[in-house]
């Protein structure tokens, strides 16, 4: 399975955010509509990555509030990527490694869509359980032993 399985079950809405922007429009628009993170753009480039984790991070080091902090001072400015083509594994990989929960899915420089954890482990279960479902089938399917024995033809 590859990433472009994800983009293509989850749908195309992305939303971003630019690096100047102030931290709290940002939050905004991650409560609006209840998302975990924010692409951030610059002159059609992704310069960074702006999750749950980046801006409480931020709101403690300014002593408990957003204040006129940009996105800039607290966004992950070396996010983790992936391109379409990438399977699975080697995401679910990434991702532990580095304690990450979304990840950018880019071709070249476009930005494709972002997947998270929870995509990525929906997709594993999603797997194993169509797996499962075959694997069920097949052994209801298989042939029962005397069956088997009267339909083998006798060796002489």
């Amino acid at each position: 399975m590859k990433v472009s399985d994800i983009l293509r079950v989850k749908g195309s809405t992305l939303f971003t955010v630019q690096p100047d922007q102030p931290l709290a429009e940002a939050t905004t628009t991650m409560a609006e509509h209840d998302i975990g993170s924010l692409v951030v753009m610059e002159h059609g480039d992704l310069v960074g990555m702006l999750t749950f984790r980046e801006v409480i991070q931020g709101v403690v080091r300014n002593g408990g509030s957003v204040g006129n902090l940009a996105v800039r001072s607290v966004m992950d400015d070396h996010p983790l990527t992936c391109t379409p083509e990438t399977e699975i594994d080697e995401v679910r990989r990434m991702m532990l490694n580095r304690h990450a929960r979304y990840m950018p899915v880019m071709t070249q420089k476009t930005l494709m869509g972002v997947i998270s954890f929870y995509d990525v482990a929906k997709a594993v279960v999603d797997g194993q359980d169509f797996e499962n479902r075959m694997l069920k089938a097949y052994i209801r399917d298989w042939p029962v032993e005397e069956e088997a024995e009267r339909e083998r033809p006798a060796l002489l």
